[in-house]
This record gives C-alpha cells, structure tokens and sequence, in this order.
C-alpha cells in the first residue's frame, strides 16, 4: 500500500505545523515498534538548503525525539550506495518544499527518483510539504517556472489527479482554473494535510488549516467540499 502525508504549506521553523509533525511522529513510531524512530529529509526543492534540515532536525530530534538523516544530491558527487542505506533505515521520508519543478528534474537526472520510486512502491511512509506535497500528482499549480507567475505543470503522475497548495493564498487564481478546465482538484491549506493510500484519500489532519476537494466540472462555478 502507497501511503502519503502531505502538507499544503506552513513554516516549520516558526512551528506553524507542529499539531501535523506531531501525526507524523506517532505515525513513525508506531512503525519502528520498540526501536527509535527515523526520519529522512530529502531538501532538493530547496536545492538542500540545510539550515532547511537543521529546523527539520531541531523539531523532530528536539521535540519528538526522531532520529533524522537527510539526503544531500544537489551540485555534489552522492554515493548511491550509502543513500539507499538511509532510505532503508528511515521509517519515513519527509520531502520539503522549494522549486518544484527543478526537484523532479533533478531527482530523474540524478537517478535520486529510482530510490524515491522504490520507497514510494514499498508502502514507506512519505510525508511532503507544498512542493513535496504536490509533486506526486499528475498536474499541480506551481511559480517554480518563474516566480510570482503561477500556472499548471506536470507533477510525476504518481497519484491520478491535480492540485494546489498554499491554497488559502492562491483560491482566486485556482479556482478559475478549476472552473474553465471543469477539474475536480485538491486545495490545500497552510497548515493543513491530506493523507493518502493506494492514491485514495483517507483523511485530514488540521493544524489550523483545510483539506478541500474543487469540482469545477459544470463549468459555471467550483463546488467545494471541505474533506
């Protein structure tokens, strides 16, 4: 069973997604059982930032007690081999947020997205927030191209569908699209987080914000329901 957790937008470093990180951590430790619990940041959208993984680090060693790695591939030589031990490890993968279009790039170019398919295809926890959310989806709403400008792209097609996050900043925009192209789509909120399995939706988990399901496929207006 594919399993996602994905956030929609948030700052972690101001823990504005803390009640969320706090899901995540009950949900790697009911996987690790009696061991401690592994967490692996992959920060590419953030061209592996690490001041992006130390915050990472700070809340879920500081605060959950989660052991955590990250996996470091951008403008570097990576051992493929010692990688693909840490994705072993991890109980789950935690995908950050940055340009989404250059992260899928640059995962296929670098062969990062083979390790990152077979984790995905094992049924290994991943959880993602704004780019790392929306990348799995077959068309998602992004200013990764140019910035400010926000259009649809295609995601990797892993999850049938499309989608927006930070979608309580970017309503007005998206629902347009929506609505002419008569999508049904995923809104997701700041703070806010859809979990998936097997590419279903199975439930919400709110840190202030909402999951929402957009129908525009009458093409007179978006019917929205809050999921």
């Amino acid at each position: 069973m594919t399993r996602l957790l994905l956030l929609g937008g948030g700052e972690l470093k101001n823990r504005e997604t803390l009640k969320i990180d706090e899901y995540i951590a009950a949900e790697a430790k009911k996987i690790a059982g009696g061991r401690r619990a592994c967490g692996l940041f992959i920060p590419t959208a953030s061209h592996d930032c690490m001041p992006y993984y130390n915050t990472f680090h700070k809340v879920y060693t500081g605060i959950f007690d989660i052991k955590t790695d990250v996996a470091l591939t951008v403008g570097r030589e990576w051992d493929r081999e010692k990688t693909a031990v840490k994705f072993e490890r991890a109980d789950f993968l935690y995908v950050g947020g940055g340009d989404t279009v250059f992260m899928i790039g640059h995962w296929r170019e670098s062969g990062l997205l083979e390790l990152i398919r077979a984790a995905f295809e094992s049924g290994k926890l991943i959880c993602g927030l704004s780019a790392g959310a929306i990348c799995w989806f077959e068309e998602m709403y992004s200013d990764s191209v140019v910035e400010g400008e926000y259009a649809m792209h295609p995601g990797l097609g892993w999850v049938a569908g499309k989608i927006s996050p930070h979608y309580n900043e970017r309503m007005l925009d998206f629902d347009e699209i929506v609505r002419y192209n008569k999508y049904r789509a995923w809104g997701l909120e700041n703070n806010a987080a859809l979990e998936m399995a097997d590419g279903k939706p199975v439930k919400s988990v709110s840190g202030g914000g909402k999951v929402w399901l957009l129908d525009g496929s009458s093409g007179d207006k978006v019917v929205k329901t809050e999921f």
